[in-house]
């Protein structure tokens, strides 16, 4: 059985879908990530907290969302941005079918604590998720 693909989406791809991606591959998960709007880097503070769990992102670079990642995910996880105001209509089209909307604040211009706060936040939900993968993998 082939295993799934997890695109995990934001504006900038510099914080929230930076971090879920992280921690969806540190536990053995398909994952990538992209930006609506992708920033010319990944915010130096998400850098330092995920860091602090062992996870370097020193070369982890903004990626901008389009086609050719959208046909490879199996599901789409949208960190809580507006993807209607932000994507062109067929790829609005494409994605419909496999999204999920984790709606988690965006860490930029957060304090450090708030920062962290939101890594936790993604860290529990990607572990979430990759224990509903393997409940569903057990029952077929």
């Amino acid at each position: 059985m082939k295993e799934k693909n997890y695109l995990f989406v934001c504006v900038e791809n510099a914080g929230r879908s930076k971090m879920a991606e992280a921690f969806a591959r540190h536990i053995g998960m398909n994952a990538k990530s992209a930006g609506t709007i992708p920033s010319s880097s990944v915010n130096s503070m998400v850098a330092q907290a995920m860091k602090e769990r062992g996870i370097d992102l020193t070369d982890s670079r903004p990626v901008m969302l389009d086609d050719n990642l959208i046909n490879w995910a199996d599901m789409v996880i949208i960190m809580g941005c507006s993807l209607q105001d932000a994507c062109p209509a067929p790829v609005l089209a494409a994605m419909q079918k496999k999204i999920v909307d984790w709606n988690i604040p965006d860490p930029k211009g957060k304090t450090m604590d708030e920062v962290r706060s939101i890594r936790d936040t993604i860290e529990k939900k990607v572990l979430q998720l990759a224990g509903e993968v393997a409940q569903i993998n057990r029952k077929k």
